[in-house]
């Protein structure tokens, strides 16, 4: 006698279902050791130090045991469908097939997303540069390919013609154009400035056409965050980046120093010297870039002041470091200026009286 019987005759000798009872249990089993399975395998991973291992270990889980659980339904219902009805049989296969499409695709979406992640984290240890925007934009079009390419094979499976999904797709798609034109062009509007890249996130952006001016929060598929330098945030559709010039002086190799200064036309004796002067400062100073254009020169006879400019380049691009610069240049210029026995300029207003026009002649 078997020891199986008893619990088969419980089921009416239906050893079919006694058999997908055991998958069923033997399915539970194996899900809980594929959970120590991956627990082992995501600590090896961090130890390693691999990005792309460590996305693996960590996407894998959730979608392993969805497949084994489908896998391991679909074998039970196939051992109880064989005296069932015949519409079941037609169900278990597409569903299946479903199943592993689903399971598939939700690791992917789940790799793509974790190996982004460590990508930047890893860059921000390293303190290596990185340009945020452009692996952003890279991570959504890879789960948007994983998608799509799911849906159509999933459509495939349960048995639509791919052909009549992607003629309908692009007949829905110029409606679609047609109603929602603006959310469209500002879609590809953020793709534009993913390719062209005019400014990255954490850029400080301005415009001379409209009032936007401010540091490049993120960027998102329709609208772009700037925070403004009085930290209110300002949110830009992406379309009007295709319209608009846009000046980037995060990018700037150096800052400049253009400046006029004035000093009093009875002082016209130290011009020469002030501007030698001044120019040899700027040529010893540490934190003018030496290689760029440097000219100190007489330029205006002004109303009430003669008038020469300053002309240089910081080495620095932080807007901080810059103005301490310019302060201790100006003030520097200021003492030379007092050294030769000169004053800077002012407006003045010289009246001459007909009396005393008489008496000069």
């Amino acid at each position: 006698m078997n020891l199986l019987d008893p619990f088969i005759s419980s089921f009416g000798g239906n050893i079919g279902q006694v058999h997908a009872i055991l998958v069923l249990l033997a399915t539970f089993v194996v899900s809980l050791l594929s959970r120590v399975v991956v627990s082992r395998l995501t600590q090896y991973s961090r130890h390693s130090a691999t990005l792309w291992g460590d996305a693996f270990a960590q996407s894998l889980g959730p979608p392993l045991r969805f497949l084994l659980w489908v896998v391991g339904l679909s074998i039970a219902a196939d051992l109880v469908q064989v005296n069932a009805d015949a519409t079941l049989a037609k169900i278990i296969s597409p569903a299946r097939d479903l199943g592993v499409i689903v399971a598939l695709a939700w690791f992917l979406i789940r790799f793509i997303k974790r190996a982004q992640s460590n990508v930047i984290a890893n860059k921000a240890e390293t303190g290596k540069r990185l340009d945020k925007a452009a692996v952003d934009i890279i991570g959504k079009v890879s789960r948007l390919i994983v998608f799509i390419a799911a849906f159509l094979v999933a459509m495939q499976t349960l048995g639509f013609s791919i052909a009549g999904v992607l003629t309908f797709g692009g007949v829905g798609g110029i409606a679609i154009g047609f109603a929602a034109k603006d959310m469209l062009s500002n879609f590809f509007g953020g793709f534009i400035i993913y390719l062209d890249r005019p400014f990255s996130e954490g850029d400080w952006i301005s415009s001379p056409d409209r009032d936007i001016e401010g540091s490049v929060e993120q960027i998102g598929w329709r609208v772009t965050r700037i925070r403004k330098f009085d930290s209110r945030p300002l949110y830009v559709p992406n379309s009007v980046f295709a319209t608009i010039a846009i000046e980037n002086p995060s990018r700037m190799s150096n800052r400049r120093i253009y400046e006029t200064i004035g000093i009093r036309y009875e002082d016209v004796g130290a011009m020469e010297n002030i501007v030698e002067r001044v120019t040899a400062y700027l040529k010893d100073h540490a934190e003018i870039d030496q290689e760029r254009t440097i000219m100190v020169n007489f330029t205006t006879f002004a109303p009430s002041s003669l008038d020469f400019f300053v002309y240089c380049f910081t080495k620095t691009q932080t807007g901080v470091e810059f103005y301490r610069i310019k302060q201790e240049i100006l003030l520097h210029i200021l003492k030379i200026i007092e050294d030769n026995n000169a004053e800077c300029a002012f407006p003045t207003t010289t009246v001459h009286l007909q009396g005393d026009i008489a008496q000069q002649k």
